[in-house]
C-alpha cells in the first residue's frame, strides 16, 4: 500500500529502501567482496571485474526474486544464484569465485548498513535545516512573552522563545547521538557460515580488511551475526527522535487550538481542509508527525525483542528485523523532513500570546505577588494570602490584582506601582532569555565546528 507514503514518508529516504535499491546494495557487497579477494589472492585478479560487471540490480527480476525467496528463506539466496549465471555467461572460471567464503547474512546485513549509512546522511541534512529553522524561531521570539502551561493549564508567563530553545536543544542532542552512532556502528558484516571465515583458509582477516576498505565501512573486530546491538542502538536512536519530533508536534497543535490560537501551521491551497467544514484549518503536519511518533516506538520494540538470537544465526529474530528496520528509518525520517519544512511557515500570533496571558484575570501572576510578598512577610504567610485573594478573584469574576488593592494584608508591603510592576510578564521571566541565548550560542558552536 502506497497511497499514504508522501503523507507520512520522504522520497528522498524512501528511494534508499526501495527494493531496487536494496538489491544494489546486496550487489555492491558481492562486487566489493570479489575485488577484495582479488586484492588477498584468494580468486584470480581477472574475475573480479567480470563479476564486478554484473552487479546491475536492472539484470534482476525483483518479481522472480521475491517468488523465490519465499521458497528459499531470504533474498540473498535466488540472487546468489542469478547472479552466477549472469556472470558465467561470460566466465565460467569467473563464476566458480561468485560470493566465495560469504554466507547470505554477510550480504544482508552489510545492504542493510549500507542503507542506513545513506539514510542517516539524508537524516543529517534534515536536521541541520530543523535547526537552523528552530534557531531563528527561537531568537526572534526570545522576548516574546506566552503562557506556560503545566497539566495543560496556564502556569506562569515565559516567552515563545524560549519553549522553541527547549524543542532546539532536544533536536541537537539527537543529531549529536546520531553521527556519534553513524561513527561507531557502520560495521561490515563478513563472517561466512559461522563467523569463522573457516573457508578463507586463515586468509579470512585480509579480505575482511580489503573488504571494510572497499565498501568504506569500520571494520568490527569479530563477526557480529548473531550480536544486533549496533543497529537496534540506532533504530532506539531513531525512536527518540520521533519522541521529541512528536512532543514538538503535540506542543504546536495545542497552540493551535481554536480556544488558545497562539500558532498555526502556514495556509495553503487545500491545505488542512475538511471534506464537510469549510471553515476548518487542521495542523495535518502535527497528525502525521504524531502519527510516526505513535507507531516507531512499537517498532523499535521489535528491533530489542529480535536482539535475542540464537547461537550462530537467528531463527525468526533475524528475519524480523528485514522490514522492521527501514520502517523506523523511513517514518521518522518523513517525520523530521515534514516538520521541518512546515516550522519554516509557523505563523505565530504574538498578540493572541498576549492576550491569552490575561484570560485567568491576573492568576498567573500569582507567583509573582507571592515572591514579592514573601521577602517581607515569609513564605508561608504570604502563600496564604495570595491563595486566599485567588479564591475571591475567581469567586467574584475579578481581576486578582484589583482584589489585592483593596486586601489590607499587603497594604505597608506592596505599593500600587508595585503590583502594576508584577503584573507584567516582562518582570517575571526568569532567566529565559539567557536561556535561549545557551541555546543559539551552542548551534553556533556546532556549526563552526562542523
Amino acid at each position: 500500500m502506497g497511497l499514504f507514503d508522501k503523507l507520512f514518508r520522504y522520497e528522498s529516504i524512501d528511494r534508499i529502501f526501495s527494493d531496487q535499491a536494496y538489491i544494489q546494495s546486496l550487489l555492491e557487497f558481492e562486487a566489493a567482496l570479489a575485488r577484495a579477494e582479488a586484492k588477498a589472492g584468494i580468486i584470480s585478479p581477472a574475475a573480479a571485474p567480470i563479476i564486478a560487471a554484473a552487479c546491475r540490480a536492472e539484470n534482476f527480476d525483483l518479481d522472480e526474486l521475491a517468488a523465490q525467496a519465499a521458497v528459499s528463506g531470504n533474498v540473498a539466496i535466488p540472487l546468489v544464484k542469478k547472479l552466477t549465471q549472469l556472470v558465467a555467461k561470460q566466465s565460467k572460471e569467473a563464476a566458480r569465485f561468485v560470493h566465495w567464503g560469504a554466507t547470505s547474512q554477510d550480504s544482508m546485513d552489510t545492504a542493510v548498513v549500507l542503507q542506513l549509512r545513506r539514510a542517516l546522511e539524508v537524516v543529517d541534512q534534515d536536521f541541520a535545516h530543523l535547526i537552523s529553522t528552530l534557531a531563528s524561531l527561537a531568537d526572534k521570539h526570545r522576548a516574546t512573552p506566552i503562557a506556560a502551561r503545566t497539566w495543560m493549564q496556564q502556569a506562569l508567563p515565559t516567552t515563545f522563545g524560549f519553549i522553541v530553545a527547549g524543542w532546539l536543544d532536544a533536536i541537537l542532542r539527537h543529531r549529536a547521538r546520531l553521527s556519534d552512532l553513524r561513527a561507531r556502528n557502520l560495521t561490515l558484516q563478513f563472517g561466512g557460515a559461522v563467523g569463522t571465515l573457516a573457508a578463507l583458509s586463515g586468509r579470512g582477516p585480509a579480505v575482511a580488511k580489503a573488504l571494510a576498505e572497499e565498501l568504506h565501512l569500520l571494520l568490527p573486530p569479530i563477526p557480529w551475526h548473531t550480536h544486533r546491538d549496533r543497529i537496534v542502538e540506532i533504530a532506539a536512536a531513531l525512536g527518540l527522535c520521533a519522541g521529541t519530533l512528536g512532543k514538538i508536534a503535540r506542543d504546536i497543535s495545542l497552540h493551535a487550538q481554536t480556544e488558545i490560537a497562539e500558532l498555526a501551521e502556514p495556509a495553503g491551497e487545500g491545505r488542512g481542509g475538511s471534506s464537510t467544514m469549510p471553515q476548518k484549518r487542521n495542523p495535518i503536519t502535527c497528525a502525521t508527525v504524531l502519527a510516526a511518533a505513535q507507531r516507531v516506538p512499537g517498532l523499535v520494540s521489535t528491533m530489542l525483542s529480535s536482539m535475542i538470537q540464537e547461537q550462530e544465526r537467528g531463527l525468526g529474530g533475524w528475519q524480523a528485523e528485514w522490514e522492521t528496520l527501514p520502517e523506523i528509518v523511513c517514518l521518522t525520517g518523513g517525520a523530521l523532513h515534514h516538520l521541518g519544512e512546515m516550522l519554516t511557515g509557523l505563523h505565530v500570533d504574538e498578540q493572541r500570546m498576549r492576550q491569552n496571558l490575561d484570560a485567568t484575570h491576573g492568576l498567573i501572576f500569582a507567583e509573582a505577588v507571592t515572591m514579592a510578598l514573601g521577602d517581607r512577610l515569609g513564605k508561608m504567610p504570604a502563600h496564604i494570602l495570595v491563595e486566599g485573594a485567588c479564591k475571591k478573584a475567581r469567586a467574584e469574576n475579578r481581576h486578582l490584582k484589583d482584589v489585592l488593592d483593596e486586601e489590607p494584608g499587603i497594604h505597608g508591603y506592596l505599593t500600587p506601582s508595585d503590583l502594576e510592576r508584577l503584573f507584567d510578564a516582562r518582570n517575571y521571566l526568569g532567566s529565559a532569555e539567557e536561556f535561549v541565548q545557551r541555546i543559539l550560542a551552542e548551534v553556533s558552536s556546532t556549526a563552526t565546528a562542523v
